[in-house]
């Protein structure tokens, strides 16, 4: 199913939470919704889930209004931890998953099944508050999947997880991907979002500054990362000295440059060709989304990001 998400806006008083929020997330894919805490991330999802009313504006799955669809077409993973946290792991995977309408001995033997993969089966009996917030986080996306929904909207979904459960849910994600899932999730985290993602959308002050695919919005800049080293550079320095050239990294392994927009990174490597000495690496890349985000955003105003913060909590 195809999520569209065409105009939205909504205000909190004298906020303007949302404005014009405008993207779409189709069947297949793995979509990051970026920006800052309280740029209307939050806000957004909600509008979709039918739990606020936005002001303007639709939210439509393959052109019919979201709110026609079931329930159990949805599945949403909230930044706050929805569990019961006295009551069983297993127990409550099950009772969210007989909500949407699905038989609890099934329920019960899928749910064993994402507890062994996700490597804390042995905490099925438990209750909830005695697991750690990493593992509590996995059992919060067991819950949001386990009824097996078409559209996934999940919200800071890699918080308070470690490398390997971080690649963990990661595989989970490909995997949801891969079988026709509509993946949404917002993260800070631009890292995991460069890896992850087909599409992204950048969001600043309720408004989407940037869309696309991941290529395509990291190609935006018109900028390239170029790293390069050469036996005996030492660290480099010299590399500062060419012409649309900025030295964004000064390491003893390799230097990393970011070349203007309409210059050639072939200059830098006949430059380091011409310094003497062999070329050890050269390396040609688009713009990291960390820093098309930077171009974007900017700094970030504290004052009105509060301000929206606010705004997003009330709601």
């Amino acid at each position: 199913m195809t999520l569209t998400i065409a105009g939205l806006r909504k205000r909190f008083g004298e906020v303007q939470a949302l404005d014009g929020v405008s993207f779409e997330v189709r069947p297949g894919e793995v979509f990051g919704f970026l920006g800052a805490n309280g740029a209307g991330k939050t806000t957004t999802m909600r509008i979709a889930l039918g739990l606020l009313r936005a002001d303007e504006g639709t939210v439509t799955l393959d052109g019919r209004p979201a709110r026609e669809w079931p329930r159990r077409t949805w599945g949403y993973l909230p930044e706050e931890r929805g569990l019961y946290m006295r009551m069983p792991v297993i127990d409550q995977l099950v009772y969210f998953a007989s909500l949407y309408g699905m038989g609890r001995t099934k329920a019960r033997l899928d749910a064993l099944a994402w507890l062994t993969r996700f490597r804390i089966a042995e905490y099925a009996d438990r209750r909830a508050e005695t697991l750690s917030k990493g593992n509590q986080q996995k059992v919060q996306f067991i819950a949001t999947i386990l009824h097996d929904p078409d559209v996934l909207l999940m919200d800071e979904p890699f918080s308070g997880l470690d490398p390997v459960n971080v690649a963990l849910l990661k595989a989970a994600f490909l995997e949801l991907r891969d079988r026709g899932k509509a993946l949404l999730f917002s993260t800070h985290q631009l890292e995991q979002a460069e890896e992850l993602c087909d599409s992204v959308a950048i969001i600043d002050r309720g408004r989407i500054v940037t869309s696309g695919t991941t290529r395509d919005v990291k190609r935006s800049t018109g900028h390239q990362v170029v790293r390069v080293a050469t036996a005996g550079d030492g660290d480099g320095g010299w590399l500062a000295d060419l012409p649309d050239v900025t030295v964004t990294r000064n390491g003893r392994d390799y230097t990393e440059l970011l070349v203007g927009a309409g210059a050639d990174p072939q200059a830098v490597l006949r430059a380091a060709i011409a310094h003497g000495g062999d070329v050890l690496r050269f390396e040609v890349a688009d713009s990291s989304l960390e820093e098309v985000f930077v171009e974007h955003v900017g700094e970030v105003d504290t004052t009105e990001r509060t301000l929206a913060t606010v705004g997003e909590v009330r709601s």
